[in-house]
């Protein structure tokens, strides 16, 4: 009984221990869409101003605008650059938090089969041991009978 009990208390931490690595890796999840929603947006912003200017630039390119347009187009890229890089690495640690999550549910899942395995051989023992008590009534029962001369 004692070691059902320790069973059970292992497989509650391990439940837990689950539940709280599932909580991560939805925040992860939420973390790589979001990285993935800001690297859209800039994109599109760098798109939408290089089309706005480009057009400008037909008219009329003053030097000093060129200089600018350039330059704020160059941090344009090393910001999609560096979004980039923090999409990459939100995915990477969305899937090592995927992977821890599948361990804790093999975990989880191992203490329970442990547990019904335990279970099953107490149900057999108690089986085992009503049955012993059962034929030796009847033996009892049978010898009685026997010494009554029945």
């Amino acid at each position: 009984m004692q070691r059902l009990h320790t069973l059970n208390i292992l497989l509650q931490q391990a439940r837990e221990q689950r539940d709280a690595m599932l909580s991560e890796v939805q925040r992860a999840a939420q973390a790589q869409q979001a990285a993935l929603a800001q690297l859209d947006q800039l994109i599109g912003y760098r798109g939408d101003y290089e089309a706005r200017w480009s057009a400008q630039f037909k008219q009329q390119g003053q030097m000093e605008l060129v200089h600018c347009y350039h330059g704020f187009t160059g941090r344009l890229t090393q910001a999609v650059e560096q979004q980039e890089r923090a999409v990459v690495q939100a995915h990477t640690r969305h899937g090592e938090l995927l992977a821890q999550l599948r361990e804790q549910e093999l975990r989880v899942a191992s203490v329970a089969k442990l547990i019904e395995r335990r279970q099953a051989e107490q149900r057999l023992v108690l089986d085992r041991r009503e049955a012993k008590q059962n034929d030796e009534l009847a033996a009892r029962m049978q010898r009685m009978r026997q010494a009554s001369g029945f």
